[in-house]
């Protein structure tokens, strides 16, 4: 008989109502996507799919069938509301108008 081996990871999502962070322990030859299943998220927040997640380990873009390390914080990362080029172009041109404003 074949002795498992675990490791610790975290799972980390930010919902827009709750901050979720779940310390687990896990085989040591699972995917992020087991991960995240055995951790229970997808149950918990409802807007989660398993099959269309971004997913990343501290910062670095991964994906679903990648392998884990010990001490890994998997991250769930939710779809951007704005383009951030957009929203910078937004918030230049709201800048222009305050300027024009105080100067008349």
């Amino acid at each position: 008989m074949e002795k498992r081996e675990w490791i610790e990871v975290e799972v980390a999502y930010a919902s827009l109502q709750k901050q979720y962070i779940l310390p687990m322990q896990v085989e040591a030859k699972s995917t992020i996507k087991q991960a995240i299943l055995q951790s229970g998220l997808c149950s918990l927040c409802e807007e989660l799919d398993i099959n269309d997640l971004t997913v990343g380990v501290f910062s670095q873009p991964r994906l679903l069938s990648s392998g884990l390390q010990p001490g890994d914080r998997i991250e769930i990362y939710r779809p951007l509301l704005i383009d951030p080029k957009e929203a910078r172009m937004a918030k230049a041109r709201l800048n222009t108008k305050r300027r024009d404003t105080k100067e008349r």
